[in-house]
């Protein structure tokens, strides 16, 4: 039988309502899916993330089938397994005769500019479609950057809430204000009653896939063990119900908070699911919105939350691809100490750095405040190569895909754009850790001791990072305050954080367990 159209279905795009399916015909058209080696292992990523992916596929796969379309899957252990996604498209073309081959744009630039090139290379047309999931569109984020000498989330976030209407009432927003941020930064309190998240019980499918993964991938970073992802849309559903009813409503005053062996807090846990399209962004923002109406969410909450996905995640989406390939090159601090032991394990005496490791080992996960102002901060003070940083990043959470990893890492953790996402660089020193967390309590380090080897070595580091980035950072507006206190330091004192900064490096060089 001569087939119509191969229908190719990312690993991230596990969508039923996308074009590529909805403008399908399962009687003339065959979905082609397949765990490719080539994506698996182009970085080392977490187990967990593997089968995060490989199982939400194969329980895609099932559903697409019960609905009536013909599937041909490629197994990553299976007889006909593939080493890339082209070589897939190949194989598949080989098996059946089709007059084109359609999929949906990926969401990363490194195979857009591969899949290119397939037209040629397979002989046969091959129609790259749009993806509607994201809110806002190439040309629209585009257009609004055009002309722009910084381009700052919050201004586009306010276009986005106009143009969806979200959280709006006769064009002005809902209460009054734009952004509730300053409402929701409270540092955790003593006994919290943080709820536990939801968990989905793997089924015989995630449980080929775990023992795949364990087989296949048992070098790779992290826990396997224990594993509750959702792998299905029923169950991503489930979390998102969840989250609204149980998570939501402390969910902006406590999204800064951190605390000790408590990885979880009051964070969604959706970008997984968002990521890999089990659910899709406009459901979300308006479950949250709803919640709002009927009174069982505050606004700080529901805005904050919304914010991340309409304002946050779609802008570095749009900034990513506004500035690829080059933004994967930018180092303007010229940052270039290798990644440290301790990112892959090795122990640390900094208990907040510890704990947002251990858990990021253990779940695939850590929130946004550790990523950024703990082990970014960390990277940033200490000049990590944001290379190496970004692929750290990359490789050990599971909502990590290139597009919202590297504008994440290279602009707001690293500053390595030079300020094109972030207004200053996000250096803080261990108070801010101590302010927002637990962890100081249980550290051999003193946040309150500024130099010495009982110091927490946040506070020295920071001093030293704004001394040695001077040249480049004095002149921010926003970094004035700061670069004053250090110009009213004394000799002395100058001389004591460099000493101790030096020290620091030494031992951190060597090896050693700082």
């Amino acid at each position: 039988m001569a087939y119509q159209t191969l229908r190719l279905i990312l690993g991230d795009q596990l969508t039923h309502t996308l074009p590529i399916l909805e403008q399908g015909d399962p009687s003339t058209d065959i979905v082609l899916m397949a765990e490719v080696h080539s994506e698996a292992t182009y970085v080392r990523h977490h187990k967990k993330k593997i089968a995060l992916i490989f199982s939400a596929m194969r329980h895609f796969a099932e559903e697409l089938r019960e609905a009536g379309w013909t599937v041909l899957y490629f197994a990553y252990d299976g007889a006909q397994a593939v080493p890339d996604l082209f070589k897939a498209v190949e194989t598949a073309l080989s098996i059946h005769d089709f007059a084109s081959v359609s999929i949906t744009e990926p969401a990363e630039f490194r195979l857009l500019e591969e899949i290119k090139q397939w037209s040629d290379r397979l002989e046969c047309p091959v129609d790259i479609l749009p993806d509607p999931r994201f809110l806002c569109d190439h040309a629209t984020f585009q257009n609004w950057a055009k002309g722009r000498k910084q381009l700052r989330m919050e201004y586009f976030y306010r276009e986005m809430r106009r143009a969806h209407e979200v959280l709006m009432s006769d064009g002005s927003p809902i209460g009054g204000k734009w952004n509730y941020d300053a409402e929701n930064r409270r540092p955790p309190s003593d006994g919290l009653d943080v709820p536990p998240p939801f968990r989905a019980s793997p089924d015989q499918i995630t449980q080929e896939v775990l023992a795949l993964v364990e087989d296949h991938f048992p070098e790779h970073f992290g826990d396997l063990h224990p594993f509750h992802f959702a792998v299905t849309r029923t169950d991503a559903l489930a979390v998102l119900d969840h989250f609204i009813t149980t998570r939501l409503p402390l969910f902006g005053t406590y999204q800064d908070a951190m605390v000790q062996d408590e990885p979880w807090m009051f964070h969604s846990h959706l970008s997984f699911y968002l990521n890999c399209g089990l659910l899709v962004p406009m459901e979300c923002i308006r479950a949250a919105e709803a919640a709002y109406h009927r009174g069982t969410a505050p606004l700080n909450a529901v805005e904050g939350f919304i914010r991340q996905i309409l304002g946050w995640r779609e802008y570095v989406r749009g900034l990513y691809w506004l500035r690829m390939p080059g933004y994967a090159s930018e180092n303007a601090l010229n940052a270039q100490r290798p990644l440290p032991a301790m990112y892959w394990g090795k122990p640390t005496q900094m208990n907040c750095v510890q704990q947002s490791i251990d858990q990021t080992w253990k779940w695939a996960y850590a929130h946004h405040i550790q990523r950024l102002m703990v082990l970014g901060n960390f990277a940033l003070l200490a000049g990590l190569s944001p290379k190496e940083v970004n692929e750290w990043y990359l490789i050990v959470y599971a909502d990590a895909f290139e597009w919202v990893e590297l504008p994440n890492v290279s602009g707001m953790v690293l500053f390595a754009d030079g300020g094109l996402l972030a207004s200053k660089p996000y250096a803080a020193s261990g108070a801010y850790i101590n302010r927002m967390s637990n962890y100081c309590t249980s550290c051999r380090y003193s946040p309150t001791r500024k130099n010495g080897p009982s110091a927490c070595p946040f506070n020295y580091l920071y001093w030293d990072f704004l001394d040695r980035n001077a040249e480049g950072l004095s002149g921010n507006p926003r970094l004035a305050m700061p670069y004053r206190t250090l110009a009213r330091m004394s000799e002395d004192k100058r001389q004591a954080i460099r000493d101790d900064a030096a020290r620091f490096f030494k031992s951190l060089d060597n090896g050693e367990v700082v």
